[in-house]
């Protein structure tokens, strides 16, 4: 099987072919640090995430670099706002990024360099751009020469002249910086010190770098010239990843990436996400009343390249979704000693996990098609919730133990390819409340000594406060009471 994914740079799917065989360089455009993190950088991060973990499942040794903009005019406003400092902002809320993504079980990148780390890269990579004649001084900043790059606008789909066009007719001819430009469509390099903000030096005086040239020296420092794929929010191609591939190319003169992907946008009930609507919500809002792997669930049931709107309904609709998922993914701690599994020996794979295992390749191989290995996922897990069933009811399973052994592996195995994961203590615990198996078991023969005392209302005291905390009773002939967690 061929995995095929949709390049944003030639508008088709092509079959992936790494640079090397077997290894991938990926480079995601991080987060500028001047705030807590939001949907939108939930969708991102767990998106490419999965990316990253499932061409490691399908046998790719992946080198996975994200970015922090650490030094940007948003940074610099909440500083002076909070009578603060950038590098006190960005320690912030890269400290609280980190928080977010673990909570989403988002794996830590192979590396994360900073814009401030960077300036000597950044530097190097302007000179080259002024040397080769691409970039220009103007009192203090250095400008991109866009006219200078014949394949301008080839990520984008934009024509520099109708880029040329619009520019001079929205360009304000009372702002000094569009006074310094030979071209509306240029853009800054390097941008000379302004008073009371952080600056270095360079060959051009005291200053600091553009946001788009950050990148570009960070790729090539971390991962080299040219590398597989490139990724991002779909808001990012244009400008900041057409100007990537015109400040790196023209040094370079070879492709940047290989491979360009970027995921859709995110809505609220219908609308953009701003301050200014009221609808700007942080993850860390979020997970106060979603589960996080509910969260995670939801963003990857809408293909990665399309819009995907937060509705209340559709967090619901999840958060359902991934109960039955994480009832599937405890089946083996709830009933595998009881069927023996102790004694089943982990032999090479059946028939049925490669089965499901191809089905689930298949489905995810076409575009990262998660929706579809998701699929796969369900199908395992509520045969295993109905056999689970069967067991508590009735005491015996339809499958043989050593088929659901088989099945509850690949349904663990492929969900954490989507980094979807069950923690069975917590989560027995909280379907509890810390009620361990040995209390509930005496609980239950307290019960039965009061009905046979015929102290009925004591009985069902004691059936209630097992049922508020999740756990069901069957009384079954003979007087044994079988009992199971909801």
């Amino acid at each position: 099987m061929t995995l095929k994914l949709y390049n944003t740079l030639t508008r088709r799917e092509e079959p992936f072919e790494p640079l090397e065989p077997g290894k991938v360089r990926m480079y995601c455009c991080g987060i500028t640090v001047y705030d807590y993190c939001h949907l939108g950088h939930a969708r991102t991060c767990i998106v490419w995430d999965v990316v990253r973990r499932y061409l490691e499942w399908r046998g790719y040794e992946v080198k996975y670099v994200q970015n922090f903009t650490d030094i940007d005019d948003k940074i610099l406003n909440r500083a002076r706002q909070e009578g603060s400092s950038m590098e006190e902002i960005s320690e912030r809320f890269i400290e609280a990024y980190f928080e977010d993504m673990e909570r989403l079980k988002v794996k830590k990148a192979d590396d994360y360099p900073r814009a401030t780390h960077t300036i000597d890269g950044i530097e190097r990579l302007v000179c080259e751009l002024e040397q080769k004649g691409y970039a220009y001084r103007t009192n203090g900043d250095v400008y991109y020469c866009v006219c200078r790059f014949p394949s301008y606008g080839k990520l984008s789909g934009r024509k520099l002249e109708d880029l040329q066009a619009g520019a001079s007719g929205r360009v304000d001819l009372e702002d000094p910086e569009n006074q310094k430009k030979k071209n509306p469509a240029d853009f800054a390099l390097w941008k000379a010190a302004k008073p009371g903000e952080p600056s270095w030096d360079s060959p051009w005086g005291k200053g600091r770098p553009g946001w788009h040239i950050e990148c570009s020296a960070m790729v090539r420092e971390k991962l080299g010239e040219t590398i597989d794929i490139h990724v991002g929010g779909s808001d990012l191609i244009f400008p900041h990843h057409e100007n990537e591939i015109a400040q790196s190319e023209a040094v370079t003169g070879k492709p940047l990436a290989r491979y360009w992907m970027h995921n859709g946008m995110v809505k609220v009930e219908g609308e953009k996400m701003s301050k200014s609507l009221g609808n700007f919500i942080t993850i860390r809002d979020l997970l106060e009343r979603v589960e996080p792997m509910a969260v995670r669930l939801f963003i990857l049931q809408a293909h990665y390249r399309k819009p995907l709107d937060f509705t209340d309904e559709a967090l619901e609709a999840a958060t359902n979704g991934w109960h039955t998922l994480r009832e599937g993914l405890l089946f083996g701690h709830r009933y595998g000693e009881q069927l023996g599994w102790n004694s089943i020996q982990e032999n090479s794979q059946s028939k049925i996990q490669n089965l499901l295992e191809q089905r689930f390749q298949e489905a995810v191989d076409n575009d990262f098609n998660f929706a579809g290995g998701l699929a796969v996922l369900f199908e395992i897990a509520k045969k295993l919730v109905k056999e689970g069933n069967l067991l508590v009811h009735e005491g015996k399973t339809e499958t043989p133990p050593q088929e659901l052994a088989q099945q509850w592996r690949t349904l663990v195995e492929l969900a954490q390819v989507l980094g979807l994961e069950a923690e069975a203590e917590a989560v027995k615990e909280e379907a509890t409340g810390g009620l361990s198996d040995a209390e509930i078991e005496d609980l239950i023969q307290k019960r039965a000594e009061a009905r046979k005392a015929k102290n009925w209302a004591e009985s069902d005291r004691i059936r209630d406060q097992l049922k508020a905390q999740g756990i069901v009773l069957i009384d079954q002939p003979g007087g044994v009471t079988r009992w199971h967690r909801q």
